[in-house]
């Protein structure tokens, strides 16, 4: 059948920059353990499926990180020199297990984050590990058992943690399979035989989906550097079509926020085309945040393609009257826009089949989701008729943090559905670039600026904390302009990179009394230090306000707030 209906689906690959400053130690092992477990599996399933075509973006900041890292732990193995990473260096005998109280109870607290259902309770020898210490209660009896601890139990718990971390096809290795059978008094051989596994996958992550890219599998696009959102730092009035009622922060503006944006934009694609020998084709605004003047920024760079939510499409058709018709049937919703004469296309994601696989399908047997799964596009494509191969359905959802919570990190559902839409009748994947010139096209005389979290930016701004962090961050960049230009070359560079860290979206996206406080006060701590950073690159001495929590958490979001339901 020719007349198959066209499915793009992007995976966002996507972490902050976690390092104190520029070249200090990583405050967060996210990075390293995301590429472990999630973009090894992804990068594995589609070379298991050569026929699955996908878009796979990733923040430039992301591969800087995962680059990094793959060269710091070949540097410990190779020559016995401490990686920038307290866990890693623990794990690898290259400090020693702490005798402090305090700081054993941090390290067994370190080493239960992970979904515990999937990641910890299938191991009995790791959940044993943790059980007598279910909580961070402090009773005097815990404080005992701390002191008694010796350091192979610390040893066997980092062991136990890195192996809940590794992804499916490596728990298929001989290496780590031998681990995982052993299951306790793991050797320093051991430990290293795990390091150098880390590394060798680490390492691989870039050129694999660089060789997937240049078969013409998959297509990679990118996030602009820092993984700012890009319509507040032009305009913080961005926020008020979706957002006519909250407050905004004490700034009227972000100082000089365009240029900021523009280059966030130019230093990403620099960084891309250095890791993948290529410019991007598209451009994955972060968190899908789209605005009139965020696309008049990638016309201006001839990006052909950007995409965001379908609260953003419905907001958006409704002001610039498309078809009513095709709007209440959805049909308008599988076609690339153009803002008035701008070239980038616009794709905009099917919410509902998007948030089924990020929070729905965990939940089900794998066989049951995929047929679904393909009854929706089925559906999809017989109400479309002759012309199916017209339009395009886009899922788009982050491509690490939905894993954990699916049995073996969702290597059953995502065979099962790279299978089935490899031999299906009616759907065939391609990718945005390709479905920019294969599909028909509307025109929007403007777009509503928003997200794709609720099709709108409350998420980054709009409540007291969130306003905030942003008049820090405006008032470190009113010290930024003062300054630069009183710096030395390299020493400006510095300032720039600094700064762009302190654009990014994630302390945004953690403040606020919703999320857990742990991971609240994880990224509170982290912006301020860097905002600290950036001002004694600068010379200068922090200000005190910086020495206050900006926010302090408290609520249990799904999927530990790492992803927003629409």
């Amino acid at each position: 059948m020719t007349n198959k209906l066209n499915l793009v689906l992007c995976w966002h690959m996507h972490q902050p920059y976690y390092r104190e400053g520029l070249d200090g130690a990583y405050q967060l092992p996210w990075v390293y353990l995301h590429g472990m477990k999630d973009y090894d599996d992804m990068a594995a399933h589609l070379e298991n499926h050569p026929g699955m075509k996908a878009v796979v973006n990733f923040a430039p900041v992301l591969l800087e990180q995962l680059d990094d890292y793959a060269i710091q732990i070949e540097a410990f193995l190779d020559k016995g020199r401490k990686m920038p990473d307290q866990l890693l260096n623990l794990l690898g005998g290259a400090i020693s297990i702490p005798t402090n109280i305090s700081e054993r109870r941090e390290l067994i607290q370190t080493c239960r984050r992970a979904h515990a259902p999937r990641m910890i309770d299938p191991y009995p020898q790791y959940h044993a590990l943790l059980q007598q210490f279910p909580g961070a209660d402090k009773d005097a009896g815990q404080e005992m058992l701390l002191s008694y601890l010796d350091e192979q139990y610390f040893v066997d718990l980092l062991v136990w943690y890195h192996l809940a971390w590794c992804s499916h096809r490596l728990k298929q290795t001989p290496e780590i399979r031998y681990l995982i059978e052993k299951a306790r008094n793991f050797s320093e051989e051991d430990r290293k035989v795990l390091l150098r596994v880390i590394q060798k996958t680490l390492a691989s992550i870039i050129p694999r989906y660089r060789k997937l890219a240049e078969k013409e599998q998959i297509e990679i696009s990118m996030t602009p550097w820092g993984h700012p959102i890009i319509p507040l730092l032009n305009d913080f009035n961005n926020m008020i079509e979706t957002q006519p009622d909250a407050p905004m922060p004490e700034h009227a503006h972000y100082p000089g926020g365009e240029e900021r944006s523009r280059w966030h934009l130019r230093y990403g694609m620099q960084q891309f085309e250095k890791f993948f020998g290529f410019k991007p084709k598209g451009v994955w605004l972060s968190e899908g945040g789209v605005s009139d003047d965020a696309v008049s920024l990638l016309d201006e760079m001839d990006v052909q393609w950007t995409a965001s939510g379908e609260a953003v499409w419905h907001h958006s058709c409704l002001t610039s009257a498309c078809n009513p018709d095709e709007m209440a049937c959805r049909k308008a919703l599988f076609i690339p826009y153009q803002l008035n004469d701008k070239k980038t296309r616009l794709f905009f994601r099917d919410d509902g089949l998007s948030d089924l696989i990020g929070f729905e399908y965990s939940k089900w047997h794998a066989d049951d989701a995929v047929a679904d799964f393909m009854g929706h596009l089925d559906r999809i494509a017989g109400s479309l008729g002759d012309s199916a191969s017209e339009y395009v359905v886009s899922v788009i959802l982050d491509g690490e943090n939905a894993w954990e919570y699916y049995p073996n990190n969702g290597y059953y559902f995502l065979d099962a559905l790279y299978a089935a839409i490899s031999q299906s009748d009616t759907v065939q994947t391609t990718t945005f670039a390709n479905a920019c010139t294969a599909t028909r096209t509307d025109t929007l005389s403007h777009l509503v600026a928003g997200s794709w979290v609720y099709g709108s930016f409350s998420t980054w701004i709009g409540s007291a904390d969130k306003n905030h962090a942003w008049d820090l961050l405006a008032e470190a960049k009113t010290a930024f302009d003062k300054k630069i230009g009183t710096l030395k070359k390299a020493d400006a560079e510095k300032a720039l990179r600094l700064l762009a860290i302190c654009e990014g979206s994630d302390w945004f996206w953690w403040f606020g009394d919703y999320n857990p406080s742990d991971s609240v006060n994880d990224f509170d701590r982290l912006f301020r230090l860097q905002l600290r950073t950036l001002y004694c690159q600068l010379n200068l001495t922090p200000p005190a306000s910086l020495d206050t929590p900006i926010s302090s958490g408290g609520g249990h979001m799904e999927n530990a707030g790492t992803m927003r339901r629409n």
